[in-house]
């Protein structure tokens, strides 16, 4: 018997919760905040070009800022390395480049995260700055 009053109890407060204002407000607040962080993490994915474009047949070799909205690209598309201006309102080829510039990902698959590493662990040995291996010796 105690259980069956116990369900009409719960059953009474459920259906009420939805009427109520304070419910309603607050899952109207927690709809905000889901939206609201989408938006927040698609501006991101935009702002520091996040994924790939092109599946991979597109590279950029090299960056250059000529102005507050201007850059010069080195592009390799395919075996193929072009030299573009971009704009905010006009991407212009300027050139096809004969010698081909280095691709920053020269051993393989090595990515900057790799290369990061390599020079952190450089450092650390003293590689990088040998005066500190001096030290040491002459102490």
């Amino acid at each position: 018997m105690l259980p069956l009053i116990f369900t009409q109890v719960v059953n009474a407060q459920s259906t009420q919760s939805i009427t109520n204002p304070t419910s309603v407000v607050s899952i109207f607040l927690s709809l905000l905040l889901v939206v609201g962080i989408i938006f927040a993490l698609a501006y991101l994915m935009r702002r520091f070009n996040v994924g790939t474009m092109g599946g991979g047949q597109m590279k950029v070799v090299a960056t250059m800022v000529a102005g507050t909205k201007e850059k010069i690209m080195v592009i390799q598309v395919g075996d193929e390395q072009h030299l573009v201006g971009v704009t905010s309102h006009n991407i212009s080829h300027l050139s096809k480049l004969e010698k081909h510039l280095e691709t920053p990902v020269a051993n393989g698959q090595q990515g900057s995260g790799d290369a990061f590493k390599q020079k952190l662990v450089a450092a650390m040995a003293g590689k990088l700055n040998p005066s500190i291996k001096e030290d040491k010796n002459d102490a």
